[in-house]
């Protein structure tokens, strides 16, 4: 085999022992490692679905506080709720109910 082929250089390269060690840290740390590409991508994912989670909740919590301000408001609005959402009515009343189609 000659010294001085390109294919000679490139099995001596692969076959230094730094050039391994160097190859298996980065496989190690790319795919296996605690940290690596797949489990930040991994995790990246995870945020993005908790940061709308997040959004949606603060929404959620925003209306809640605007039905306990209106419900607390008076007993006028505490009757509304009820009649709108439970379909409540006073002893004299008939309740009617219309469904509206597009």
């Amino acid at each position: 085999m000659e010294k001085s082929g390109l294919k000679y250089r490139i099995v001596k390269a692969i076959s230094n022992k730094y050039v391994i060690a160097s190859v298996l840290f980065l496989v190690w740390i790319l795919f296996f490692d605690e940290n690596s590409i797949v489990s930040h991508q991994k995790n990246k994912r995870q945020l993005k679905e908790l940061t709308q989670q997040k959004e949606y909740y603060i929404e959620r919590i925003a209306s809640d506080k605007q039905k306990l301000e209106d419900l607390s408001a008076g007993k006028e609005e505490l009757e509304k709720f009820a009649r709108e959402q439970y379909l409540m009515s006073k002893p004299d009343e008939d309740v009617f109910i219309v469904i509206e189609e597009d």
